[in-house]
């Protein structure tokens, strides 16, 4: 039987009728300083993250969306006063993301929603939806005030809404 190196190449075979050479590993060699910098660079580089795409359409698809709201008269003009909250519920959505869909990944998923200008858009545009459901009419201008939090393994999204007609 042949004994082998970490690398898993075999050692040469001993001559025959030669002792068995002794367990100790071969001798390094001497590590040479690190080299040091004479020069630097202009630029610095950093990387970024934030929502995947696929993963924002996904989330966004499978939201529980819980909306309430009425239109009143305002100043003498027709309005709508709501509010809409969206659930990204993570552990249910374990068969599909491959990260973990734990408390900390809800925390962190909710900042990187809270910097995305995409997902203000997307937010705004589920409110408008929402308001022209709950209401029965289009607004003609929709507001809206967003706050995010992360609850446990879970991602809210309040969204209060204001429009007019």
């Amino acid at each position: 039987m042949s004994k082998h190196k970490r690398g898993g190449t075999p050692e040469p075979a001993a001559p025959a009728g030669a002792e068995p050479a002794s367990a100790a590993p071969p001798a390094l060699a001497p590590r040479r300083p690190m080299a040091r910098a004479t020069r630097i660079g202009l630029f610095e580089r950093e990387v970024r993250e934030r929502p995947a795409r696929a993963a924002l359409d996904l989330l966004f698809a499978r939201a529980e969306v819980i909306s309430e709201g009425q239109r009143t008269q305002r100043r003498g003009r027709d309005a709508y006063f709501g509010s809409t909250m969206l659930t990204f519920d993570l552990p249910a959505l374990a068969v599909v993301i491959r990260d973990a869909c734990d408390a900390g990944t809800a925390v962190r998923l909710a900042a990187l929603l809270e910097a995305d200008a995409s997902v203000g858009k997307r937010v705004q545009e589920l409110a408008r939806r929402e308001a022209t459901r709950v209401c029965g009419a289009a607004p003609r201008e929709v507001s809206t005030h967003v706050a995010i939090r992360a609850q446990g393994a879970k991602v809210f999204i309040d969204v209060d809404v204001e429009g007019t007609f």
